[in-house]
């Protein structure tokens, strides 16, 4: 274990373009770690991931990501940041004109993986482990908005990321199929990896309780349950 956080934020200043979204924001995310980032729409939560995915600058404060420092990052670290990371989106972002496989081959070959009995093996095991092993035939629209998220979290999976960012990802599906999403990021969280889920589904906050901060007020918070 390393006593490096995965993810540390020490008073930063979350902007979008000039706009001043978030300020002074300190966290820090330790490997294994699940926590969920709550708070309205328009307080933050998408510009904050957006900055620790590279999308948005870090202009002030300091911070650290899987390794990169983020006040430093340029834009040719961008692309060795996202391997380290995995990022899974509310509208699933899968290409729609390939099969459920074929969107894998394109992030494993984009991503510089060559050999193609490891991208098999590779895909295998991760939709496996999301519970889509049979289903790599299928174009997006033929499976269900609960299995393309499935999907998108296996994509995810690909480079074995330290930290998955996730933001709304059960808010596009139904009650019980956002309870089988959540039940399957707790598994990949126990096998070591750290999340950080942005999310305004307190239901599911109350049924799979993890440490919580709160965008509020242009701050970041952390809170307790029954504060929510």
């Amino acid at each position: 274990m390393s006593d490096k956080p995965i993810l540390s934020l020490q008073d930063a200043n979350i902007l979008q373009g000039d706009h001043l979204v978030l300020h002074d924001v300190n966290i820090h995310i330790e490997e294994g770690q699940f926590v969920y980032l709550i708070g309205q729409t328009g307080s933050g939560k998408s510009s904050l991931l957006k900055t620790l995915y590279g999308d948005l600058p870090l202009k002030k404060g300091s911070g650290s990501i899987v390794g990169y420092d983020l006040h430093q990052l340029k834009e040719k670290d961008i692309p060795y940041l996202r391997r380290k990371i995995g990022v899974v989106f509310q509208d699933f972002q899968l290409l729609t004109d390939r099969t459920v496989h074929e969107n894998l081959v394109f992030v494993l070959k984009a991503t510089g993986w060559k050999d193609k009995k490891k991208i098999e093996k590779r895909i295998n095991e991760v939709l496996s482990k999301v519970g889509m092993a049979t289903k790599g035939h299928k174009m997006p629209h033929q499976i269900s908005g609960g299995e393309q998220q499935r999907v998108a979290i296996a994509r995810a999976l690909l480079n074995d990321p330290e930290l998955i960012l996730a933001d709304e990802p059960t808010g596009n599906l139904d009650p019980r199929t956002s309870e089988e999403i959540m039940i399957l990021l707790s598994e990949i969280c126990q096998s070591g990896r750290a999340i950080l889920m942005a999310t305004h589904d307190y239901s599911l906050i109350l049924k799979f309780p993890f440490n919580t901060w709160k965008c509020e007020d242009g701050k970041v918070v952390e809170t307790v349950q029954n504060t929510l």
